[in-house]
C-alpha cells in the first residue's frame, strides 16, 4: 500500500508540475499563486521552476509559528512541482491562435484537477500552500474558505503587480479547479489498512 501511494504521490506532482506548464504556454491567466511565481520570474530571471521551489520552502517558515510539520508529501511538492514545471516549460510549445490557447488552457485545468487529487489521495502530506491555509485556519478560528480566499486575493493581487498574468484562466481554474477535485479524490484516495478485530476468546477457555 505504502508502494502505492508513493509513486501516486510522485506521479501526481509530475502532473502538477506539467499543467503548470500548460498554463503558461496557453498566456491566459493562471492560478493565483502560479500568477505570484510568474511574476517573481519576471522581476528576478530566474526559472519559473525555481521561484515555485523557493516559494514553497519561504511558505514552509510560515508553518513554524502555526505549528504546522510537514509530511515527505510536503516536501517533495516542495522541490517536484517546480522541477517539472520548467521540464514542461522546455517541451510544451506556446501557441499563438487562440484555439490552441483555450484547448492548452482547458487541458491544464483537467490535468491540475486530476494531479491534485492523486497527490492529496496519496495521504502522505499536503503541500506547503495548502498547510499555511489550514494552519491559518486551525490557529485562528477563521473558517478555511475564509484564509484561502484572504491568501488568494493577497497572492493574486502581489503577482499581477509583479507582471503575473491574470486572466479567464484564472477565473476558470478558480470555478472550476474546487468542483473536479471533489469529484475526483474519492477515486484516488488510497484508502486506510483496516486494522483486523481481535479475536474472541475461546468459549471454552472463558467457561474455564
Amino acid at each position: 500500500m505504502m508502494t502505492r501511494r508513493f509513486l501516486q504521490l510522485l506521479i501526481g506532482l509530475a502532473m502538477y508540475g506539467i499543467s503548470l506548464a500548460m498554463f503558461i504556454r496557453a498566456s491566459l491567466g493562471t492560478a493565483p499563486w502560479d500568477v505570484l511565481h510568474q511574476g517573481l520570474a519576471t522581476k528576478t530571471g530566474l526559472s519559473l521552476g525555481t521561484v515555485v521551489v523557493i516559494v514553497s520552502f519561504l511558505v514552509l517558515l510560515l508553518w513554524i509559528p502555526l505549528r504546522q510539520w510537514p509530511g515527505i508529501g510536503t516536501l517533495f511538492n516542495a522541490v517536484l512541482v517546480g522541477v517539472f514545471a520548467d521540464i514542461g516549460l522546455a517541451f510544451i510549445p506556446a501557441f499563438s491562435h487562440l484555439g490552441g490557447q483555450a484547448g492548452l488552457l482547458i487541458g491544464a485545468v483537467l490535468l491540475n484537477g486530476v494531479a491534485s487529487a492523486c497527490y492529496i489521495g496519496a495521504r502522505l502530506g499536503p503541500g506547503a500552500r495548502d498547510g499555511l491555509m489550514t494552519g491559518l485556519a486551525r490557529r485562528t478560528g477563521w473558517p478555511v474558505r475564509v484564509c484561502r480566499t484572504g491568501i488568494e486575493v493577497v497572492v493574486l493581487g502581489a503577482g499581477w503587480l509583479l507582471g503575473g498574468s491574470v486572466g479567464v484562466g484564472t477565473v476558470l481554474y478558480a470555478l472550476a479547479i474546487g468542483p473536479l477535485v471533489q469529484l475526483l479524490l474519492p477515486r484516488f484516495t488510497v484508502p486506510e489498512l483496516q486494522r483486523p478485530a481481535p479475536a474472541a476468546a475461546d468459549p471454552a477457555v472463558r467457561a474455564a
